[in-house]
């Protein structure tokens, strides 16, 4: 496969289309969309505000990328520049991201500088968004009893786990992938999900 280049489309803070293909910027992590933090004592939603200021910086650039692997969603993981500049070193050091030093430490001195200088997110009171996802995980349920069957997106497509099916406890749905709940079977094999096998 060619490596992504073209236009950016920014989804999130680290993750946006480059052309036609989704990509999620490697060696960062950014806020996760409706992730609160707090700033001068008043909560906001921290992911979007850093995906805002991404959007600002690189909405409508060209990129060229580098791919590094493909994430459990499918999607193109990879490093990225715009102009010369590494979209990842930029992210980081304007603090609107943290170094996601699991998969690689590339950033961690633009992390610290951004520490240092308080920037962004450093500003901030708020949680890393690793640390914001395992606590949904811990207490994430359906929010309708009626409807607790989960449409999962992962690099096998979108499939639904029925309650109760092999799988099904360990599954988690982030709706900022476009993971989804569904009320019943017809209901999810019209949206275009497929059934568990398990």
């Amino acid at each position: 496969m060619a490596e992504p280049s073209g236009t950016v489309g920014v989804i999130d803070a680290d993750t946006l289309d480059v052309g036609d293909v989704r990509v999620r910027l490697h060696g960062i992590d950014a806020p996760e969309i409706g992730q609160p933090c707090t700033v001068n004592g008043q909560t906001r939603d921290c992911g979007r505000w850093a995906r805002d200021a991404v959007l600002l910086q690189f909405e409508g650039r060209q990129a060229t990328c580098e791919q590094v692997d493909t994430d459990r969603y499918g999607r193109v993981v990879a490093s990225c520049v715009v102009d010369g500049r590494d979209m990842g070193a930029v992210i980081v050091s304007e603090g609107w991201a943290w170094a996601y030093r699991r998969y690689s430490d590339a950033y961690d001195l633009d992390e610290k500088a951004a520490a240092v200088a308080g920037r962004g997110l450093w500003a901030f009171e708020v949680d890393r968004p690793s640390d914001y996802r395992a606590a949904r995980i811990q207490t994430t349920a359906a929010p309708d009893p009626d409807c607790a069957i989960k449409g999962n997106v992962s690099a096998n497509g979108r499939i639904y786990h029925l309650p109760g099916a092999d799988g099904y406890d360990r599954t988690r749905i982030n709706l900022s992938n476009g993971e989804r709940w569904f009320c019943t079977e017809a209901e999810a094999r019209a949206a275009g999900w497929r059934a568990s096998r398990r």
